[in-house]
């Protein structure tokens, strides 16, 4: 009989009972995802009710510093000094140079044929010496009247001193009883009509001499009237010569050579080339700061130039502002007609104040509100802003320095009051 190992077995009791936490490890696992999930989502929750994406907004810190109130712009080049010649009359236009060419002052530049206004003034001549002959006339009339009115008066002088004689003789025969009486009242009276006769005399000289200077003042007023309309017809013919008014250059010609041009017509512009401003486009919102006299920097191939506002157009175009500025020391040497160049208008520097980078948040909550980071939220918070530059914006209330504000993208917002940055 063969033994088998059954005397080495040996009976082992019930099997062991396994611990009861081990039971509810994988549940209680399960339920702390759970629950961490749903404290995670609550949070998002109770952060906002929108969740952006960070990388789409710009944050910038509020600091505290200088902030520099200047507009920099690219403008072009013009003539400060750049007039159109017109035609003072209709007629046949001849141009005597073409557009680039240098002229100097008072050069002709186009002659015009109006032979309509040359015998307007032969006409006007003709009168004037007409004019001027009765007016020689009227002074030499009035001489003979005064020459006569005075030999009037002499004439009655003679006579009363005459009957003044008579009288003296009849009187002296009378006392000596040569002579009656009454031929001595006859002298007496004689005298007095001598005396009366002198009296009106010399008032009519008076008379005649103030009349005959009347009538010539009147004929030579009317000569000054008529010569007054020769100088103007005069001056309209020696402008049918248009000749540069200034030392520059031709610009534009509007004419054709040898064409018929009507009156008022514009020939053609001459450009002063020692003058030259710069023209830029302010933006509309900062037109209201700008002032003439303002100080400018205007830079040409790296180098600044100072200069100031001569101009500030009064329309708004698109938006934009058209601005002159003109040189106030002395101008870039070579500068061409419509060449760009860098404008930098200086408007004010406020000291130490409170400051934050511009964005469209300035227009997007009209300068009342803005929203600022608290942790990983944008809060809505009022603002209150002040003035602005190109880059930066002043900050009166609603915020501190250190603040972060989301100066681009809160159009992404709407109206929450707290949003989740991711």
């Amino acid at each position: 009989m063969i033994r088998d190992t059954s005397a080495q077995d040996r009976v082992l009791s019930s099997t062991q009972a396994r611990p009861a936490w081990r039971r509810w490890v994988w549940p209680a696992a399960g339920g702390a995802l759970l629950l961490a999930g749903i404290v995670f989502a609550a949070r998002g929750w109770l952060a906002g009710t929108t969740s952006v994406d960070g990388a789409r907004l710009r944050i910038a810190e509020v600091t505290r510093g200088d902030l520099v109130r200047d507009i920099a712009a690219d403008g072009r080049v013009i003539a400060a000094n750049s007039p159109t010649l017109y035609a003072v009359a209709g007629g046949v236009v001849t141009l005597k140079v073409v557009a680039g060419d240098k002229v100097t002052q008072g050069q002709p530049l186009a002659e015009i044929d109006s032979p309509e206004l040359r015998s307007k003034l032969a006409q006007e001549q003709t009168t004037l010496a007409g004019l001027e002959a009765e007016a020689s006339r009227a002074t030499l009339d009035a001489s003979v009247t005064r020459a006569n009115a005075q030999k009037a008066l002499d004439q009655a002088g003679i006579e009363r001193q005459a009957a003044e004689r008579t009288l003296q003789r009849y009187q002296r025969g009378f006392e000596g009883g040569a002579v009656p009486q009454v031929d001595v009242l006859e002298a007496q009276d004689n005298l007095r009509k001598a005396e009366i006769a002198l009296a009106h005399a010399r008032k009519d000289a008076g008379l005649q001499g103030q009349g005959a200077g009347l009538d010539a003042r009147n004929k030579q007023l009317l000569a000054e009237r008529q010569r007054a309309v020769v100088a103007e017809v005069q001056r309209q013919v020696d402008a049918l010569t248009l000749r540069a008014p200034f030392d520059g250059q031709v610009g534009q010609i509007q004419a054709v050579q040898r064409s018929n041009v009507a009156i008022n017509a514009p020939v053609l512009s001459v450009v002063d080339l020692s003058v030259f401003e710069v023209e830029i486009k302010v933006p509309e919102s900062f037109a209201r700061d700008l002032a003439i006299g303002m100080p400018a920097t205007l830079t040409s191939a790296g180098q600044p130039y100072p200069g100031e506002i001569s101009a500030v157009s009064p329309e708004v175009v698109n938006g934009e502002v058209v601005t002159r500025l003109r040189f106030s020391d002395k101008q870039p040497p070579g500068l061409r007609q419509n060449q760009r160049l860098s404008a930098r208008i200086l408007m004010e520097t406020r000291r130490n104040v409170l400051m934050v980078e511009r964005g469209p948040f300035v227009e997007q909550g009209g300068g009342r509100q803005a929203y600022v980071m608290d942790g990983s939220s944008a809060v809505r918070r009022p603002v209150q802003l002040g003035a602005s530059s190109l880059s930066h914006v002043e900050v009166l209330g609603g915020l501190q320095p250190g603040d972060k504000v989301v100066v681009s993208g809160s159009d992404q917002f709407g109206d929450a009051e707290r949003v989740s940055v991711n």
